[in-house]
């Protein structure tokens, strides 16, 4: 739906949903949305109203409470998610493409190092980026655990079993993510749909009972429980913000629907029917306190408990899917935008491009989320690592909307500081009642996302450093050619492809070849591959050849951070009147592999030379990152002093 595979060119190709989709098209591309974007914010009823007026906060259950609270939620969906994601921030998308790494590549210079302030823009981008690695963690263990306590409220029996339930589940969930989701995922809209019917029955069957809840929408009650309860009112916007979790979620997979058909679903499905469970929840309370510990599962009459635990379970396991899925997509992008070493990536569809396993990035994920759910025990103890990730993520996502919209946009200023200081004025609210959520595990995705954060910094100044290092050492093509002119070298039949990085710098392993063999081959291509800071290159814009004379030919090939790499294929989409033709079977790659050795006074701290250079010593060769023949595949080596 929102890719295809092109045959001819042997690399996945994004076909995204048009700009204004109709019909048919529209409702299949909004079902298919309803199941992959909305299921993180969808499973949020089971637990934030509960933890919103737990007795931990200090806040009685009253009804002016309540209603206080039902007030709060109300209008943060209104805020955060109608106004500010839906209205603005998907604007601001990267051919289409968006999230926020995607946000970041906008920010970033093209091809080169930001300094100044954009340097500090970048590297918030690359902190929110960091702490969704954190959110995939916590949002399994969270929305799963929360599910099979469903099962203490049926009976007490359940009690001890609900943590191993749990990490089985969690096991099972991360052990067929390497099979992909393509064949399970036309399945994810239809179950997503009768969970959001399922939520607006539960809520109506209630709300019949005291339709004088919908007072809430008058935000006088908000206004009136902050005055109420001070600063402890304050703290419970802490918990109120988990109504809003999936905000990211709907911009991050923005390139796969398109706005419309997000939009669509969000205010025809989404907000009616969590609108309805919340107020739901919120009737049922003020006209039975004793509910306020489970008031999800105490919605339901006896006979559709387990019915209900059940579908709960289904629809968590889908809302974690799409949480580890974008962790999977963040990591590509990240590697492609030279922000995380090489590594093997698997695609897992032959028609979806975003759906890709990387097998490392699984297990560190499920590791993290059992050690979460052992750790907390409960998913209230849990909530408390849930919600500062996210928060800080809005945040950082706000300022570099700001900047796209000044920079890019051409906004009037005093529109983007408006809206700014409007979004940031209710994420800084969100983030500070969040803040006291750190000593009791809000640590953790912080944590989570600081050592991730400097590997990624760490690598992309080590790549670099050794650029410039290598480039100081290089030879320029234009002259190198001359010199071939002015003394021909022995020629041997076939073609040689030699992968570099420098634009004008001759490749090292040609001269080292050279040096040592004496001899050329009959064509001589020197290749570049280039990461784009857009998502998708067209297969017309691939492949730039030129001819240098001499039988030396330089070649470039374009890939944008969420398309893999098939040089090869690329290959042969050379034109045929530059003079070259590449047959697989006369055709070697040259590669030069690097042995990396800290200096004594290296031009980054030492330990960090130390960590770049065990990165770079574990991350995936080239050969199977650019799916090279392994037997056409020549690698010759060197020691490099970083």
């Amino acid at each position: 739906m929102s890719s295809a595979t092109d045959a001819n060119a042997g690399t996945s190709t994004v076909v995204h949903a048009p700009d204004d989709p109709k019909g048919f098209y529209l409702a299949v591309l909004s079902l298919a949305a309803l199941g992959v974007v909305y299921g993180d914010i969808g499973t949020s009823p089971i637990y934030a109203l509960r933890e919103s007026l737990h007795s931990s906060h200090g806040i009685e259950g009253t009804a002016a409470n309540v209603l206080g609270v039902l007030s709060l939620i109300f209008w943060s969906l209104i805020l955060v998610i109608s106004v500010k994601y839906l209205g603005f921030v998907m604007r601001a998308d990267n051919r289409g493409e968006g999230g926020i790494m995607a946000l970041t590549a906008l920010v970033s210079p093209p091809g080169g190092e930001a300094k100044g302030s954009r340097k500090w823009l970048v590297l918030a981008g690359l902190f929110g980026a960091a702490l969704l690695y954190g959110d995939s963690m916590i949002t399994p263990a969270i929305s799963v655990l929360s599910a099979v306590e469903g099962l203490e409220v049926a009976t007490p029996v359940f009690g001890p079993y609900v943590i191993p339930i749990t990490i089985a589940i969690l096991v099972g969930l991360f052990s067929i993510q390497r099979r992909g989701t393509a064949k399970v995922g036309a399945l994810f809209g239809p179950i997503v749909l009768i969970w959001f019917l399922t939520l607006g029955v539960l809520g109506a069957s209630h709300i019949a009972d005291n339709p004088a809840v919908f007072k809430a929408i008058n935000p006088i009650h908000a206004i009136a429980f902050f005055q109420r309860n001070g600063l402890l009112g304050f703290l419970v916007l802490g918990s109120v913000f988990l109504v809003v979790t999936g905000g990211e979620a709907m911009y991050a997979d923005m390139g796969h629907f398109g706005r419309r058909p997000i939009r669509l679903v969000w205010f025809i499905v989404v907000l009616p029917a969590l609108l309805i469970n919340y107020f739901g929840q919120g009737a049922m309370i003020i006209a039975h306190p004793e509910t306020i510990e489970q008031p999800f599962y105490m919605m339901a009459p006896r006979w559709a408990l387990y019915p209900l635990v059940g579908l709960t379970t289904v629809a968590t396991v889908i809302a974690s899917q799409a949480v580890i899925s974008g962790a999977f997509s963040l990591t590509r992008q990240a590697v492609q935008l030279g922000y995380l070493p090489r590594m093997r990536i698997s695609q897992t569809s032959s028609r979806e491009i975003g759906q890709v396993y990387i097998s490392g990035i699984n297990w560190l994920l499920m590791i993290g989320a059992i050690g979460l759910v052992v750790g907390f025990g409960s998913s209230s103890r849990l909530a408390a690592a849930y919600g500062v990730a996210v928060t800080t993520d809005m945040v950082f996502t706000t300022i570099l909307f700001g900047y796209v919209a000044l920079q890019r946009f051409r906004w009037p200023t005093w529109t983007v500081v408006l809206l700014v200081v409007g979004f940031l004025v209710v994420d800084l609210a969100f983030w500070g009642a969040n803040l006291p959520k750190i000593p009791h595990g809000g640590w953790f995705p912080l944590v989570v996302a600081g050592g991730i954060l400097v590997l990624m910094t760490t690598w992309r100044l080590g790549r670099i450093m050794l650029r410039r290092r290598l480039s100081g050492q290089g030879l320029p093509v234009d002259l190198f050619v001359h010199n071939m002119k002015q003394h021909p070298q022995h020629r041997v039949p076939g073609t040689a492809v030699y992968l570099h990085s420098g634009v004008r710098q001759t490749p090292p392993a040609l001269l080292h070849n050279l040096k040592h063999n004496k001899v050329l081959h009959e064509r001589v291509v020197l290749l570049r591959v280039v990461t784009e800071e857009v998502p998708y290159v067209p297969r017309e814009e691939r492949i730039r050849c030129d001819d240098l004379g001499a039988g030396f030919f330089a070649v470039t090939v374009s890939y944008g951070f969420s398309q893999d790499p098939h040089i090869p294929a690329a290959l042969a989409q050379c034109p045929a009147g530059v003079g070259i033709e590449f047959k697989p079977m006369e055709t070697s790659y040259f590669l030069g592999r690097e042995k990396l050795i800290p200096r004594k006074d290296p031009p980054m701290r030492l330990w960090r030379a130390r960590l770049f250079a065990l990165m770079s010593r574990n991350s995936l060769g080239a050969t199977d990152f650019f799916r090279l023949p392994p037997n056409r595949v020549i690698e010759l080596g060197a020691q490099i002093e970083l």
